[in-house]
């Protein structure tokens, strides 16, 4: 191989290398988890009574009960819930969630705990569908076979229970788009998705399922069951988590629940969770459970959305509960009045105590004062840690005269953030967030009229938590910083002091592609002791669903990493830029400034995941053009280049333009379904031009694993097997009779990606056997025989001869030494050819996995629906057994000789731009486009011929 394509190899792999371990990172730096282990007793029991006389996917699928060993028996008692699982899941995955429901309604086998007796709740019945670990997510098929088998499974369920009964449908990865896929159906309560892609399948092998989501949008757009979408962010590595965002047109109107809701913005979760620790992290788990069993105690939509919303917040909405309405009235000596311009601070709180805060001065120049209050550990009704200190914090408004007279402050943000353990890592690994954590943080505009003072009431104080707050500018620090400040160089974002600041930054571009890197200045005389009520906590927000948190003072080691999943590649976005930055901080420990950069390992970690698609798409439109170079060279009169040679001829002439070219092509205001789908942004233009020498070395990497794949192949031929010889002349109705009958075989029983990779292999053994002839002739030649020169492709082709008068021995080594040219470029060909269809290989081996998974686990039997479209593969059926014959160098021939006046081969510079542009979003069109231009060049190049209307036999 040629040194350049040595380099690019080498490159790519160090790439794809690098690549790799940037994403496997992002695990400990970018959003590092801490979740507990759940426990549970599980015991399963199977719904034998489901089977083919309620669907014929019975026999294919099964569904389970499950039941909770110490506390549960095997009868029903209580609402019906549906769980469904994902790509290559499990029925079992429901056993965390179904066990927490359990042991949170029961205290003891039989007895129903003190929380939920007598109060109208029941307990629920866990129905989970086993789908024999179906690989869903690469095959439309698939996943409507397990829709339909789900909708059955629920008018099962349903018939077991009173007529009206309503279910709970809760889904895990691809589960939760059955789930959605449901819908609508009025017996389904809510929908629950759990690290689901609702706006981008993970794989776009198969444009069925894009169909399958097209659909789902349009009827969930009249559809009012509520959905909730949990999202584990840049933790799942299975999805990306700007996909498991629910996408804006799935909200009609505003009394139509839909929430998104990330688990690092989850109150008492505040952590990362990866793609299958979503079912069994029991930060989360637990609060889905709870959600469910007070679901199934309510009727109507919108008590269903309060619940889900009580227990499944992530702050960015006030909670649904009220706010207390009563006045009250302080007299002299119930209250402690705070000296102006200071802060509340109350310790370990004793019994109940007012504190009266008089308004800021409007010397003071606030633009938009608001008041703050933090408390820790204990409530500001309704909102605190599902284990609470006794004390309750209430805001109130108030007027002084001789009495002072206050009315209750409704918040503008009530909400629960962590406080972060000092000199800890935050999240805990492996721990987590327990549920009496956390500090509340209650924020309110101040109203102008005729108030004066802020009165904060602290009820039932039991010596233990702490209450800090003060008055502070509600105008934000906006700050005109873009992408290109922070890649030149650090930006020092300014930080006053403050109980709560915040800093805007609508500039800076919010992508999934891009992570920011944090790093706080301080005050040379501040403390950062863990005497500090509230060290500095940074909350990071870009998108209305994704709120991040940060510890930043000096004794927490990691570093702080900032990243979003607001917009990203291949999906509409309605915040493309924009971050706010707020510091709450009791102010010992005083951030001066943030200074801001760009993290590119980070970076690089985020890049991997979502152009992998993209560089085989790109690898394959790559091989279209070099085939397309050969096949003009040929039709020029030149012969066909080994395969080296063609690669490094698009190195050297193609690659130079056609990276800048990349760059600009970048440039354009595409729509996101096309190239990298980043809508014609400069920000990340440089990546094309990254991402095709990448894709161009992985072209160069299979080529050298073909040639070693092909070295014992062609050995153990030439060892053992004899030279071709021109056979007989071909029987062409015995040839359409042999076709016609695999058409036959694929219509009716094998999916038409078997026939392709029988396509692949079939050519892979022609390509070995033409290497291994191609030794044997040129071992002929004894050491000084002049070589017979390579020579174009022509109609005169040598064919056999008698023996000339020097013998018989002689006349074969003239008649080999005359083949050689021929047969040299025949095996160029061939080598050409399979280069190309290894590239078209990985299109199709999802459905392979499919089909073959499908076939282990259910049997031959089992009827393997919408493959059989023989359309696909049979212009690859055709060329493989058009070059695997005697006369494949005819073949060849004819097939790049130059006849008509729109050559064929344009066909591949048609596969080229599908590749680039279209491939990376809807890979599935490559194949598809691949398998019409190979048609039209068989057709119109090799169809007389295979069809025995021109003669094989024509001769000099």
């Amino acid at each position: 191989m040629a040194r350049l394509l040595a380099v690019f190899s080498v490159f790519s792999i160090v790439a794809v290398a690098v690549l790799y371990y940037a994403a496997v990172d992002t695990l400990n730096t970018l959003s590092p988890q801490g979740c507990r282990m759940s426990w549970m007793w599980p015991s399963y029991v199977l719904q034998s009574r489901f089977d083919h006389s309620w669907t014929p996917l019975a026999r294919r699928y099964s569904l389970w009960l499950y039941r909770e060993g110490n506390l549960e028996n095997n009868e029903l008692h209580g609402s019906p819930v549906l769980f469904i699982p994902g790509n290559a899941g499990s029925s079992h995955q429901v056993r965390s969630i179904a066990s927490s429901a359990a042991n949170q309604y029961f205290s003891g086998l039989y007895q129903v705990s003190p929380e939920f007796a007598n109060k109208g709740y029941t307990g629920l019945d866990f129905f989970a569908v086993e789908y024999n670990e179906d690989l869903s997510a690469f095959h439309g098929p698939t996943i409507d076979a397990q829709t339909t088998y789900a909708a059955r499974a629920i008018d099962y369920v349903l018939s077991l229970y009173p007529p009206n009964t309503s279910i709970i449908v809760m889904g895990h990865s691809m589960g939760g788009i059955i789930a959605t896929a449901l819908l609508p159906h009025s017996n389904i309560s809510a929908v629950i998705t759990m690290s689901s892609p609702h706006t981008l399948p993970p794989v776009r092998f198969d444009r069925r399922i894009d169909h399958l989501y097209a659909e789902i949008l349009r009827n969930l757009e009249t559809e009012f069951t509520p959905i909730l979408s949990l999202c584990g962010g840049a933790t799942d590595l299975m999805i990306p988590s700007e996909s498991c965002i629910l996408p804006s047109t799935l909200r009609p109107n505003a009394s139509v629940y839909r929430r998104t809701v990330f688990t690092s913005a989850l109150e008492g979760c505040w952590t990362g969770v990866g793609h299958l620790a979503m079912v069994w992290c029991h930060q989360v788990r637990w609060r889905i459970a709870r959600a469910a069993l007070e679901i199934a105690a309510v009727r109507s939509r919108e008590a269903r959305a309060t619940v889900l919303d009580r227990w499944l917040r992530d702050g960015h909405t006030l909670a649904p509960a009220h706010v207390p309405s009563e006045a009250i009235q302080l007299h002299s000596g119930e209250y402690d009045a705070v000296p102006p311009n200071q802060h509340l601070l109350v310790r370990d709180p004793v019994g109940t105590r007012s504190y009266l805060l008089p308004l800021p001065d409007p010397e003071e120049a606030l633009i938009s004062p608001k008041f703050v209050l933090y408390a820790s550990k204990g409530s500001v009704p309704p909102v605190g840690p599902h284990k609470p200190l006794p004390f309750r914090a209430t805001v109130y408004m108030c007027t002084q005269s001789d009495l002072v007279d206050c009315t209750p402050l409704a918040p503008g943000t009530l909400k629960l953030i962590p406080s972060p353990v000092p000199g800890a890592p935050f999240p805990v690994p492996d721990e987590g967030t327990d549920e009496s954590e956390g500090v509340v943080l209650y924020e309110a505009d101040v109203p102008l009229g005729p108030y004066s003072h802020i009165a904060v009431k602290v009820d039932d104080g039991d010596r233990r938590g702490w209450v800090f707050g003060g008055f502070v500018d509600g105008a934000p620090v906006v700050e005109d910083v873009g992408l290109a400040s922070v890649l030149l160089s650090p930006v020092q974002i300014p930080v006053p002091n403050g109980v709560r600041t915040e800093v805007q930054l609508p500039r800076l571009p919010a992508n999934a592609l891009l992570v920011y890197r944090a790093t706080p200045r301080y005050h040379p005389e501040s403390s950062c002791s863990s005497d500090a009520p509230l060290l500095p906590l940074l909350t990071h927000t870009s998108h209305p669903s994704e709120t991040h948190y940060h510890p930043l003072a000096p004794t927490f080691p990691r570093r702080i990493l900032l990243h979003t999943h607001a917009s990203g590649p291949y999906i509409a976005s309605e915040h493309p830029a924009g971050h706010v930055l707020r510091v709450h901080s009791s102010g010992e420990c005083w951030v001066t400034e943030i200074e801001l950069s760009v993290d590119w390992w980070g970076s690089i970690g985020r890049w991997g995941a979502r152009y992998w698609a993209a560089a085989a798409c790109w690898a394959a439109g790559i091989v279209a053009l070099v085939l397309w170079d050969v096949w003009g060279l040929v039709e020029g009169g030149a012969a066909v280049p080994d395969v080296n040679s063609s690669l490094e001829f698009f190195a050297r002439r193609r690659l130079p333009w056609l990276v800048p070219l990349s760059y600009f092509i970048s440039l354009l205001p595409l729509r996101v379904g096309l190239w990298l789908g980043n809508g014609g942004s400069p920000a990340f233009a440089p990546l094309a031009t990254i991402l095709l020498p990448i894709a161009f070395g992985l072209v160069c990497v299979m080529w050298w694993l073909l040639l070693v794949l092909l070295w014992p192949l062609r050995l153990i031929l030439k060892r053992f097997a004899r030279l071709r010889e021109d056979g007989a002349p071909r029987r062409p109705m015995t040839t359409l009779l042999s076709m016609g009958l695999i058409f036959l075989v694929i219509f009716i029983l094998v999916p038409w990606q078997v026939a392709f990779l029988g396509c692949w292999l079939i050519h892979f053994y022609t390509s070995a056997a033409s290497l291994a002839d191609l030794s044997v002739i040129q071992s002929q030649y004894p050491a000084g025989t002049e070589a017979v020169p390579l020579v174009a492709l022509s109609a005169n082709e040598p064919t056999d001869s008698p023996s000339s008068p020097g013998g018989p021995d002689d006349g074969e080594r003239r008649l080999s030494a005359a083949r050689l040219p021929l047969l040299q470029q025949e095996t160029n060909a061939h080598l050409h050819w399979l280069l190309f269809m290894t590239w078209l290989l990985p299109l199709v081996a999802p459905v392979l996995a499919v089909w073959v998974r499908t076939l282990a686990t259910a049997g031959f039997t089992t009827p393997f629906d919408g493959d059989h479209n023989f359309l696909y593969v049979a212009p690859f059926l055709v060329l493989v057994e058009a070059l695997s014959g005697s006369d494949a160098s005819r073949y060849v021939r004819v097939l790049f000789e130059k006849k008509g006046r729109v050559s064929p081969r344009w066909g591949l510079v048609a596969l080229a731009l599908t590749a680039f542009f279209l491939g990376p979003r809807t890979t599935y069109y490559v194949f598809e486009i691949a398998s019409a231009a190979i048609g039209w060049a068989i057709v119109a190049r090799m169809g007389l011929l295979y069809m025995g209307w021109r003669s094989l036999s024509r001769r000099s």
